[in-house]
């Protein structure tokens, strides 16, 4: 996330992403998705994104569980 401060300063986007091994597409998205956000911001919406990836496994390991089921009950 240096990256994305980084731009608003002097520094070629170009350069700045190949100093930090990135493209500059990525480095767009960074901007537009974490632009105005402070660092703190920054960390609860990471926890939430992580949270949101976690609960939709669960929910779609639960969906095929059920359906699992579902098919053994309707083959008995």
């Amino acid at each position: 996330m240096q990256a994305g401060r980084t731009v608003d300063r002097t520094v070629q986007p170009s350069d700045l992403c190949r100093k930090h091994g990135i493209s500059e597409t990525t480095l767009y998205k960074w901007k537009a998705k974490f632009g105005g956000m402070t660092v703190p911001e920054t960390a609860r919406l990471r926890t939430l994104e992580e949270e949101n990836r976690r609960l939709k496994k669960l929910l779609a390991e639960q969906m095929l569980d059920n359906a699992v089921l579902k098919d053994l009950l309707g083959k008995n």
